[in-house]
């Protein structure tokens, strides 16, 4: 029994070891999507509602994920006060009914993401107007006001990408949510063009001979008209919150490889962005159009014609001009055995090669209920083992690159309940450098500090107080606080010696 015992110890011993080899990066982009289309907030009350996001957003934080990407906008509606678009029936049950209580859950989900110290990026779906199952439509929603902007494929309804005022009030609907709401980005997914489907023929052909601009194939036409409306989308937002970040999470795979094609492609076989959805996300990437990319790579290791290891390999290749974020879906990474090791599922596997992969800067949960329901441990599994301690974003210094001033009249502040490390904003010459959010972090002595270990950070707020966990007064700790600006470059530090 002792053998057994001791064995049993050692088996433990080794898996924690493994698991604490795995990389804790300062800085790493940790989001999850939260989506509406499925239904799973549908005909909610509002108090029912907000307790249910409640819960995905304290299970978020709990595994320290830092950005919740938040679907306001599934079919040309809102899930937000929109004065272009009706109210969502993924909300209230039917299309262009306000919600009872009234409230705005964007609104709401700004305040409760910032007060967790967590990003919100708004999601839209830019072209999809009506989805397969909505079977009534709003008098105000824009199909009825010009249908002609519109094409009907396989039960959808989109705009026309090739119709230049369709492109422009995407702009105008995505700019209003950027001007009116703090949200610290905008967020568009995969759906362009629509998805192929076998008979069923996109009818913009009227639409390309009006418009051809000198393109005499369509497919490059269809390209060329989702590359206008990006970068029309990337100078809306620039224009509006020049701080607001601009991300997109195309399908997983770009292009196949094939013999004799000029087209970037990858070992795999699947539905591709650049022939079948007509997304050129590489072109984006190079052009600077987009400030985020994360492909959609819900396959496991080992899939025969989209192997994940082989896609995170490509896109860390070919996508190292923007922040590389890693699209998970959680149900298959645990359900899934790992190829080295079949009694154990894939988490371990596809975080240590994404951690180990040069170019890749965080990964983002499909999706969110999932982490609230703890499915499979996979929730556990990030606290314990893969998101231990805080990050911070990816830089981006493309968009800004000058950091805040350092933070001013650092000191402690005893009150009725308690002991609080207090301090004031820095002074900025512009908004860019505002301080928005402050790391704490303690160190055992002055000489311990090293601003690169993770493990030594208490907090990020967006507050300037902070209560410490005073004991006796006998044991000293070196606190150091830094400012973080809008894109989350980072102040040197400042910092003081406090007996807990």
């Amino acid at each position: 029994m002792k053998k057994i015992l001791f064995s049993l110890l050692v088996m433990c011993s080794m898996l924690c070891s493994a698991q604490n080899t795995i990389p804790q990066p300062k800085r790493d982009f940790r989001g999850a999507w939260i989506q509406c289309v499925n239904g799973q907030f549908q005909g909610m009350s509002t108090s029912a509602m907000q307790a249910e996001l409640t819960r995905h957003l304290d299970a978020l934080q709990a595994c320290n994920c830092n950005v919740v990407i938040f679907q306001v906008r599934p079919e040309a509606d809102a899930l937000y006060n929109s004065p272009y678009e009706p109210w969502s029936r993924f909300l209230t049950g039917k299309q262009g009914t306000p919600p009872s209580p009234y409230w705005d859950p964007l609104a709401w989900m700004v305040k409760e993401c910032h007060k967790r110290g967590m990003e919100l990026h708004a999601w839209i779906n830019p072209f999809r107007a009506k989805t397969k199952g909505t079977k009534e439509i709003s008098v105000i929603h824009p199909y009825l006001k010009n249908r002609n902007n519109f094409f009907r494929y396989d039960g959808l309804i989109l705009f026309d990408p090739g119709l230049p005022e369709n492109r422009t009030y995407i702009c105008k609907v995505a700019g209003d949510i950027v001007r009116r709401y703090n949200v610290d980005g905008l967020h568009i997914d995969d759906y362009f063009y629509p998805y192929p489907v076998a008979g069923e023929e996109i009818l913009d052909h009227y639409t390309y001979e009006s418009f051809k601009r000198g393109i005499n194939n369509i497919a490059d036409w269809r390209r060329n008209n989702v590359n206008l409306f990006i970068k029309e989308l990337h100078d809306t937002l620039r224009a509006v919150k020049p701080w607001v970040k601009f991300g997109v999470s195309p399908f997983g795979i770009y292009h196949n490889d094939k013999a004799g094609s000029n087209v970037p492609g990858s070992q795999t076989g699947g539905l591709q962005n650049y022939d079948d959805l007509y997304a050129d996300v590489l072109k984006w990437v190079d052009e600077g159009w987009v400030d985020y990319v994360v492909p959609q790579l819900y396959w496991q290791i080992g899939h025969k014609t989209a192997d994940y290891k082989t896609l995170v390999e490509w896109w860390a290749r070919y996508c190292a001009q923007r922040p590389l974020i890693i699209g998970q879906d959680i149900e298959r990474t645990m359900n899934f055995p790992d190829v080295d090791n079949p009694t154990r599922n894939q988490m371990r596997a596809k975080y240590t090669l994404q951690r180990e992969t040069s170019n890749i800067s965080g990964n983002c949960l499909w999706y969110s209920k999932n982490i609230a329901d703890n499915y499979k441990n996979y929730a556990t599994g990030l606290a314990r083992n893969y998101q231990r301690y805080p990050a911070l974003q990816p830089e981006m210094k493309f968009m800004d690159d000058k950091n805040p001033g350092k933070v001013r009249r650092l000191k402690t502040l005893s009150k009725d309940d308690g002991l609080y490390l207090c301090w004031d904003a820095p002074t900025a010459r512009d908004i860019m450098q505002e301080a928005v959010k402050y790391v704490v972090y303690r160190f055992d002595s002055r000489k311990d500090m090293n601003l690169d270990d993770p493990s030594k950070i208490v907090a990020i707020t967006t507050e300037k107080t902070l209560k410490l966990p005073y004991s006796n007064g006998m044991t000293p700790y070196y606190y150091v606080v830094t400012a973080l600006d809008r894109v989350q470059n980072e102040s040197l530090p400042k910092g003081k010696v406090i007996k807990l």
